[in-house]
């Protein structure tokens, strides 16, 4: 795959994150949990790998914020999530490891990456733990969307990946 075809695909894949955080998100508390984002993160994973997938989180994660639609907690989790799940799959060639680091990269790194942002830029005190719940809740049902929609993408021979 070149790197003009992997760019257009990454702001491809900005543009339906950025778009669709307007109208699908659920704010949970002081944070905002967006399932699409975890999607994107797992489609790009495996579709781009780990350079294009974070940044692809991270400018979902910018666009988000500028726009009011996102919380200073989507960089750690997405990114994280984004490296996580790409990493993974690089070394294994398996998307369920995708959807595994997904999940944990988000949901468990990016929630405990969280707690000193919220400490430092909301001048609260949250729970550390406060944070994992909702974020492996968004993590899990985007990613295995993610996995669910690869997967018969795979078998119907729409895509076709490198090794």
């Amino acid at each position: 795959m070149n790197k003009t075809y992997k760019l257009t695909l990454t702001a491809m894949m900005i543009a339906i994150g950025t778009i669709s955080s307007n109208l699908f998100y659920i704010p949970i508390g002081f944070t905002k949990v967006f399932p699409v984002q975890h999607f994107l993160n797992v489609i790009s994973a495996v579709l781009l790998g780990p350079y294009y997938a974070v940044a692809q989180a991270f400018c979902v994660s910018l666009l988000r914020n500028m726009m009011g639609t996102g919380s200073i907690f989507a960089f750690p989790g997405s990114m994280v999530g984004a490296l996580l799940a790409s990493l993974l799959y690089w070394k294994t060639k398996k998307i369920y490891f995708a959807f595994i680091g997904e999940v944990v990269g988000t949901g468990i790194i990016g929630a405990i990456l969280c707690y000193p942002l919220a400490t430092l830029f909301l001048g609260q005190k949250a729970t550390l733990f406060g944070f994992i719940p909702l974020f492996i809740f968004s993590s899990f049902a985007g990613a295995l969307l993610g996995f669910v929609i690869l997967t018969v993408f795979l078998r119907k021979k729409a895509i076709i990946l490198e090794n």
